[in-house]
């Protein structure tokens, strides 16, 4: 019962909390609950994202169950909108079966564990074409990968939300019109939707650091997704310069993007509700820094 009252309770927060949830990816070592929650509380977050395996790894622990009514619970107490950022060796588009067969598990592991925590969404990066193939033929595996995975998805439960990357390497989606054929390949499922890296769209070519450059992303992603896909926003400066390709955070308003942009994108009419979670340098006196930043973007222009 403890994850739907989280889940409502994040729902209330995302429209009753100032306009934007601020919050910030949390470590976890030692307990969702016991470490997680303590440290959002630490630095003023009012939304948090966690990782519920190694990033790093494909080993997929089943979690414990009083823990994770614990975390709910608390959520749910302080209206936070949990996310779950899946691992960052996903990548449904690779030509390597292993590695293909392997993603599947863990989205699926990481989305299982995401309904258990009373979790909004799940993160996953795009993936790329790897082996020399196609954009079309990774897509169409994307496709057929992620079709049973879609249908396993409640109506109540976690999203699935599609990070673009920076655009390294034989990326399948970095810049906004990208998420085109991204989409259709999934038959622009309900439950699919967007999370919004600024640092990665900065990177991929999205000049946010101009002028009217944070509404003419927004504007074009959803003329592309369509209205309503924006379901999270990863906030990051950026350490290297537009169209750099170079996945580089950096604390709000120290770096290439400007704390301009920011306030930019929390007035725009597409991310009203939509929280923002920092992924920046600094440990807890840097997360808490960003956070108070972005609130004050948020409640004074």
């Amino acid at each position: 019962m403890a994850a739907e009252a989280r889940r409502a309770a994040g729902t209330a927060t995302a429209t009753g909390r100032g306009r934007n949830p601020i919050g910030g990816h949390v470590p976890v070592a030692g307990g969702l609950a016991a470490v997680g929650v303590r440290y959002a509380r630490s630095i003023g977050a009012e939304a948090l994202q966690v990782f519920v395996a190694n990033p790093r790894g494909w080993a997929t622990p089943p979690g414990d169950p009083a823990q994770d009514e614990r975390f709910a619970a608390a959520c749910a107490t302080d209206g936070l909108p949990a996310y779950v950022h899946a691992p960052y060796l996903i990548n449904l588009g690779s030509h390597n079966e292993t590695t293909a067969e392997r993603s599947v598990v863990s989205l699926r592991h990481s989305l299982r564990r995401a309904a258990a925590i009373g979790a909004s969404g799940v993160v996953v990066h795009t993936g790329s074409a790897t082996g020399g193939r196609t954009r079309e033929t990774a897509l169409a595996q994307i496709r057929r990968l992620l079709a049973p995975l879609l249908e396993e998805l409640s109506e109540t439960g976690p999203r699935l939300l599609l990070e673009p990357t920076a655009g390294q390497g034989f990326s399948l989606c970095s810049l906004a019109a990208d998420l085109g054929p991204y989409l259709a390949a999934v038959d622009h499922h309900p439950r699919v939707g967007i999370c919004l890296d600024t640092c990665h769209a900065f990177a991929a070519g999205h000049d946010l650091a101009a002028p009217g450059g944070a509404t003419a992303l927004l504007d074009e992603l959803e003329r592309v997704a369509g209205p309503g896909r924006l379901g999270l926003i990863h906030a990051n400066d950026s350490k290297a310069g537009v169209g750099s390709r170079l996945d580089r955070h950096e604390n709000i308003g120290a770096g290439a993007i400007g704390a301009a942009a920011f306030a930019e994108l929390l007035a725009h009419p597409s991310t009203a509700g939509v929280p923002l979670v920092i992924e920046t340098p600094g440990g807890p006196d840097g997360h808490t820094a960003d956070i108070t930043r972005l609130i004050a973007l948020r409640d004074h222009g």
